[in-house]
């Protein structure tokens, strides 16, 4: 694969797909926009580091949504618009336009939700630490408080570890779907993991496709669903979410599990599929 021709064709993803950074950008627009309205009106009722976690989490499934429109479109829109014939006339090979489609939601969509999320938690201090100084007021205590490195480090390996590579066959899946599908690829996605579930369950009685599919989608080889609730509380009423709680394993623990590597291995069968149909299939 030309080195060259793989990093100019995710340049080209990223032309055609402005959604990848449009989307994250517009909710931190909003939930800066709100966070500044809740800061004028009157000292903050929560605590220091809530708002930052919940924005970061809320990016973060922002960026999950971006990421599986952009796979079941990735493929199915160049064959229903009829561009696939423009972009197979150019010298570059059916492997190396998928594996640069593949590396925008595994690579570049978690780096960009980072990036965003660091900028808006910057924005979110700035205009905290203003606000108190407009009222005589010294905001020592939230910059001492605020331990934004930890943050961003949990997020930085959540988003990486387990919305890149954890998620990996889970976004391969979506894009041989969009190379496979004639119309309604997000119907084709979804309805046959959940009928086989279902089926196993009525003729079986047992859950074992349900279990791989909600240990996949909880995003790490240590989450259950106790690791889970860990990261949520509630408190009078109120559920709410920690990057702490969140992300409850290491990138060493990761790297050493063997769902993650199992995970490669299905993700880079569907690959394969995905590029043989592109290479086989024309315009819908």
């Amino acid at each position: 694969m030309n080195s060259k021709q793989f990093y100019s064709s995710v340049q080209r993803e990223l032309w055609e797909s402005r959604s990848v950074y449009i989307a994250p950008v517009a909710v931190a627009g909003l939930f800066l926009f709100g966070f500044l309205i809740n800061a004028v009106r009157g000292p903050q009722r929560l605590g220091i580091e809530r708002p930052y976690d919940f924005v970061a989490l809320m990016l973060m499934a922002i960026s999950f949504l971006v990421a599986v429109f952009y796979c079941l479109d990735a493929l199915y829109g160049e064959r229903r618009d009829r561009s696939i014939l423009f972009w197979k006339s150019l010298p570059v090979s059916d492997s190396t336009t998928v594996l640069s489609k593949m590396s925008i939601p595994v690579v570049v969509v978690p780096l960009v939700t980072f990036a965003i999320t660091v900028a808006t938690h910057i924005a979110m201090l700035l205009l905290s630490s203003a606000i108190f100084l407009a009222r005589g007021t010294s905001g020592a205590a939230l910059w001492n408080q605020l331990t934004l490195t930890h943050i961003w480090q949990m997020l930085f390996i959540h988003l990486m570890a387990g919305h890149g590579l954890w998620y990996a066959p889970i976004y391969a899946w979506f894009l041989l779907v969009s190379a496979w599908a004639r119309r309604a690829p997000l119907l084709w996605a979804v309805l046959p993991p959940l009928a086989a579930a279902a089926v196993e369950k009525i003729a079986f009685n047992t859950s074992h496709v349900a279990a791989i599919l909600q240990h996949r989608f909880l995003g790490g080889p240590s989450v259950s669903g106790a690791a889970l609730r860990s990261g949520v509380s509630v408190s009078g009423g109120t559920t709410t979410m920690s990057m702490e709680g969140m992300t409850p394993f290491t990138l060493g623990e990761l790297l050493s599990s063997p769902g993650l590597w199992i995970g490669f291995a299905v993700a880079t069968a569907f690959l394969a599929a995905a590029v043989k149909l592109r290479r086989d299939r024309g315009p819908i």
